[in-house]
């Protein structure tokens, strides 16, 4: 069985072995899931109450049908759907950044291959070998990042477009 230590010593070799950027990786994979967490938080718990407070505020107008009242719903939808949205543009940011970063550590892993194969030769496979790792290992770590974060944006798009219609649906039916 794995304990704890051997999970933390497996993260420390594995940040050596990646670099720079695997370091850095880590620093975006941290951001990434924080800001995933609040904006579940905020969906699961804040949501409703402010969805709530919309439509009592709506459903307290008197008047549902003209221009101003078209524009006041259009006002409280775009500022329903910019809170529900919050860190989803940087979220997604990240993962876009995530896959780019494990790029840039292939590409310097194999700057360090070409380095030793300038200055040993090609007769080395050890040195060259250590290159490749260090160019693997930040590719791995950017797709595991990026990936795993694809279906929080998957599950907050769905959630900002079926709360948002539900707001029009009830201010068209009220």
């Amino acid at each position: 069985m794995v304990g704890p230590l051997d999970l933390f010593a497996d993260v420390r070799d594995l940040l050596e072995l990646g670099g720079p950027v695997v370091r850095i990786l880590l620093g975006a994979a941290f951001l990434l899931w924080v800001l995933i967490i609040e904006r579940w938080l905020y969906c699961t718990r804040e949501l409703p109450r402010m969805i709530d407070r919309i439509q009592a505020q709506w459903d307290a107008r008197t008047d549902h049908s003209s221009w101003y009242a078209r524009q006041v719903k259009r006002k409280l939808v775009s500022e329903a759907t910019r809170q529900i949205r919050g860190h989803l543009g940087l979220i997604k940011a990240l993962v876009a950044l995530a896959s780019l970063l494990g790029l840039l550590g292939t590409v310097t892993g194999m700057i360090q291959v070409f380095d030793v194969m300038a200055t040993l030769g090609t007769g080395n496979a050890r040195a060259m070998a250590s290159g490749v790792s260090a160019a693997t290992i930040p590719t791995m770590a950017g797709m595991v990042v990026s990936i795993s974060g694809l279906y929080p944006i998957l599950w907050l798009e769905k959630k900002l477009a079926t709360e948002t219609s539900k707001l029009n649906d009830h201010m068209i039916t009220h």
